[in-house]
């Protein structure tokens, strides 16, 4: 034993001491290039003391890495998180000033601008050095993951861990069961063809020539599930983290009692959801019991939080929402590594969306402004963060994990879910996979991965790019009310954009006057992806369809005729819930066993998804699908979006999980898995099957707190 430990202090010390120098060598080279970066005093030095000064600066620029820069970091935990970000290099060329003021030669001189380049070079050839040499190291290779976990997460009981299995459920937005396949079929994603026991373009792979090898047996099965009407992550996401997704009938929606839009990646507004399903079902949350929530809108319960936007409004110390930042940034070489990436990211997507515009490729969407940053933090920071996140949750033994990686969802929205943007995605979605799988033979318990997807994407022109005019502006048309000339854009959202907001500390589409709008005998539009909402904010309860037609007898018709929409659901006084439809199609919600009518073309489902959102309490005066083409899978979009999801439709409604045979199949042979909350417990069956956390749905004692805690926030 005392040999093994000498040889591994032994093995870390040669490490150091290669990265030190590579380091030095590092500076002697920038300091030949650089005219700003000199390691010799004016009237010049020997070679001996050049080289001298040069290790004296890369060891004290080492240790103030190690030392100095957590410390940095944790005094900027009030600084919004994306601040910390921009100011990587800033605070790192400083280190090296530092540095170099300590230098015992007194040589070393360097001009603060040119301290950022030469800090950034040192950290990203010194990480890389270090990685390089721990690649064989089992050891070496878990003690740098080890970094990577926040510390204040270590177990106070002896550091004892259980041997049952853990759980990690990694959500990838957006990727419908449709696109995994073919991103397996074309070699895109080795990972999860490895689980599916699949090669490129073949429904299994073969031996690799040697007839002696066994073929590969797959350990995962893959398991397609129906959405709910409401195809979007805030609906999907609390059925699966708390059970339910009760009264949540889109993206956005105006609630008639409160006044108010909700919006589900506004922080406020998914506070309130939180708080509203563990108040519907007593029961705190999927992760109640030593879980942690990773990148996701809900907590799902759990006490361990990063990057959680229905607590992200919270101020002070006590946000742990942000605390995932930190913790990943106090390694410098996180941080320049992220922060380079996410520069190359931008030039990426400036690159491509420059190439889209003149190619005059169709369908496209504006892809300038601030959306660059926006795709850069959702493919680069938000993933980094997120999986080293997981990474120290498996590496402490955690029970139960959920993590959402947001990036396929947000590019594929602006891009096309199966453009080559896309599909570049999925390639470092895979690899984050194949990470995450290779630090759970290092964890101190077998873990189980679930990989599942909260919903598809749909593809196809938007409303506005195919007709010329806006949902809102097909609306006051058919109320009779002037149109605008210059017609506006719709508001896209996503999750990544919110998450952005959330991290500068901006809300969410306060600044356009729809939080709180005054009431007014004129329509409120909202779109949900190729689902709109209209309302009336004067009548204070639901309007039926015949109080609609006497105070806007076109307006009805006009919608249901337009060659855009799919079709309209209102409430009759004399029928209940109506479907209209083109050329005076109408059917009663009681009839669509027999006749589907405009459901027709929507699939199995469908009749119950609609029966299900029109007995939500706040379901709007009336409900507008896009239409919908079953041949080519197209739908129109009332956003800015051409790859959408929020309505009924396509591939929007059909995500995936992908199980390890090691649990208990999702559901029996021939029955289809519907709705996020049938998912949820299957989730909660899957935890028992493992000794995870159990919380008895309303037996749970905390619930009740929570519920305040976050009706406080």
């Amino acid at each position: 034993m005392a040999d093994w430990r000498w040889r591994r202090i032994g093995s870390a010390s040669w490490r150091v001491i290669a990265v030190w120098a590579v380091s030095t060598v590092t500076m002697l080279v920038l300091a030949g290039i650089l005219p700003d970066f000199r390691l010799q005093s004016a009237d010049g030095d020997s070679g001996t003391h050049i080289a001298i000064t040069a290790a004296l600066g890369a060891g004290a620029f080492g240790l103030l890495s190690a030392l100095v820069w957590p410390l940095l970091v944790r005094a900027l935990l009030l600084v919004p998180a994306l601040v910390l970000g921009l100011l990587v290099f800033f605070l790192n060329g400083s280190l090296l000033l530092l540095a170099l003021q300590l230098n015992p030669s007194g040589r070393g001189t360097v001009a603060p601008e040119t301290a950022v380049v030469v800090a950034a070079v040192m950290s990203a050839v010194a990480s890389a050095t270090g990685t390089a040499l721990a690649v064989r190291d089992d050891d070496a290779y878990r003690r740098r993951l080890y970094r990577l976990a926040d510390r204040r997460r270590r177990r106070a009981v002896d550091g004892v861990c259980p041997s049952t299995p853990g759980t990690l459920f990694i959500q990838l937005d957006g990727v419908g069961h449709d696109v995994l396949l073919d991103a397996v079929g074309k070699g895109l994603m080795p990972t999860v063809a490895s689980w599916l026991a699949k090669g490129p373009d073949e429904d299994v792979a073969e031996s690799d020539g040697d007839c002696d090898a066994p073929p590969r047996e797959p350990t995962h099965r893959l398991t397609p599930w129906r959405t709910d009407w409401s195809s979007q992550t805030g609906a999907s996401q609390l059925g699966i983290l708390h059970g339910t997704n009760h009264d949540i009938p889109a993206f956005r929606w105006y609630e008639k009692d409160t006044r108010e839009v909700m919006v589900c990646n506004r922080p406020s507004s998914a506070a309130e959801l939180q708080r509203r399903a563990i108040a519907y079902t007593g029961d705190g949350g999927l992760l109640s019991l030593d879980g942690a929530s990773r990148g996701n809108l809900f907590s799902g319960g759990a006490d361990q939080l990063a990057l959680v936007l229905s607590v992200s409004a919270r101020r002070g110390r006590e946000n742990r929402s942000r605390a995932g930042y930190f913790a990943y940034f106090s390694d410098p070489a996180n941080a320049v590594r992220t922060a380079m990436s996410f520069i190359a990211e931008v030039c990426r997507e400036i690159a491509e969306s420059t190439h889209a515009r003149l190619t005059k490729r169709r369908p496209r969407v504006s892809r300038g402004g601030l959306y660059p940053f926006v795709r850069a933090f959702a493919t680069v920071v938000e993933r980094d963060v997120v999986v080293a996140a997981v990474i120290g949750d498996m590496l402490v033994g955690r029970s139960a994990v959920y993590a959402d990686l947001v990036a396929y969802d947000e590019v594929a929205h602006h891009s096309g879910p199966r453009s080559r943007d896309a599909e570049r995605v999925l390639q470092r979605l895979d690899r984050s996979l194949a990470l995450i799988a290779k630090v759970a033979e290092h964890a101190p318990r077998p873990y189980r991965i679930v990989v599942l997807s909260d919903h598809g994407q749909s593809p196809g022109e938007t409303f506005l790019a195919r007709y010329g005019l806006t949902l809102a502006d097909l609306v006051r048309a058919g109320c009779g009310l002037p149109v605008r000339r210059r017609v506006e854009r719709t508001r896209s959202g996503a999750e990544a954009r919110a998450a952005v907001r959330a991290a500068l500390h901006r809300p969410v589409e306060e600044e356009a006057g729809q939080h709180h709008p005054p009431r007014r005998s004129g329509p409120l539009v909202l779109a949900s992806g190729n689902l709109g909402l209209i309302s009336f904010p004067d009548v204070p309860h639901r309007m039926t369809r015949e109080e609609i037609d006497r105070r806007h007898p076109a307006l009805l018709s006009t919608l249901a005729n337009h060659p855009g929409i799919g079709f309209v659901l209102v409430s009759s006084e004399e029928r209940g819930g109506l479907l209209l439809g083109a050329r005076g199609a109408e059917i009663s919600l009681d009839e669509l066993d027999g006749n589907p009518g405009p459901l027709a073309a929507f699939g199995p489902g469908a009749a119950d998804a609609v029966r299900r959102t029109h007995s939500f309490p706040r379901a709007a005066d009336i409900m507008v699908n896009s239409w919908y083409d079953p041949e080519e899978g197209e739908v129109h979009a009332f956003e800015e979006q051409i790859g959408s999801h929020g309505g009924l439709g396509g591939a929007q409604n059909q995500p995936f999980v992908l199980s390890p045979y090691a649990l208990s199949a999702p559901v029996d042979d021939g029955q289809e898995l519907t709705g996020a909350e049938q998912l949820h417990k299957v989730f909660r069956r899957w935890l028992g099957e493992g000794d995870g956390p159990q919380v008895p749905v309303g037996g749970h004692e905390g619930a009740r707190d929570e519920a305040v805690r976050d009706g406080e926030a």
